[in-house]
Parts: C-alpha cells; structure tokens; sequence
C-alpha cells in the first residue's frame, strides 16, 4: 500500500499540478499586489479621491461594494494575462506540433472508372 501511494505521489502529471496551484497562487497574489497598489489609486483618481466603489448600509450593516470591484477587477486581470501568457502560445505550438491530415482521395467518378477498365481491357488484348 505505501508502495502504490509512493508511485501515485511521484507520477508526473501529480507533481505537475502541485507546481502549477503554487504557481498560480503566487500570480494570484502578484496581480492583487498590482490592482491594490495601481489599479485601485487610478479608479481613486477618476473617482475622485474617495474609497473605491464605496460602503453603503442596510440597517447598520455595512456592505463594501469597493471590495467586490477590485476583486472583479483583480480576476479580469488575472484571467487576461494568463489567456495571453500562457493560452494563446500554447495553442500556437500546439498547432505546430500537430500534423496536417492527409487529404482525403475522392473515390474515382463513373466516367473514370469506365475508362480504366477500357485502358485495361486494350493493354490485355496487346
């Protein structure tokens, strides 16, 4: 049993995805980094220097629509650059890597297949 979990831990494609969800956890807080610190200033500037979005309340409950903004904007940003990063070269070297399909032979017409059979009935009687 240990050995059979040992060869499931140690599989390619399982050590693959452990890189790839701490990769993408580290993007993640990269491009939140990039929205707190660029984005959320800018829409600031436009909006004139008050919280993002902003806070109302219902009954002294407070909602934070600003903070569903910035991580609206924080997930576009994060999907566009993978899309463009990793998605858009994949698919470019994916196409490349795939062969062409051979093209199809279209069967002979009934014409053609009327004159192979003359062509071969002349070549045995010569």
């Amino acid at each position: 049993m240990i050995q059979g979990f040992r060869d499931f831990i140690m599989r390619g494609n399982i050590v693959d995805l452990a890189i790839a969800v701490v990769t993408g956890a580290a993007f993640v807080a990269l491009v939140g980094a990039f929205t707190t610190a660029f984005i959320e200033p800018l829409i600031k500037l436009v909006s004139g220097g008050g919280k993002v979005g902003g806070v109302f309340t219902v009954n002294g409950v407070d909602f934070n629509y600003g903070l569903f903004i910035t991580a609206i904007i924080t997930f576009l940003l994060t999907m566009f650059i993978i899309y463009s990063v990793v998605v858009v070269p994949y698919n470019r070297i994916r196409e490349r890597m795939t062969k062409p399909a051979a093209p199809a032979v279209p069967e002979p017409t009934a014409e053609e297949r009327l004159l192979v059979e003359i062509r071969d009935s002349l070549r045995a009687r010569a």
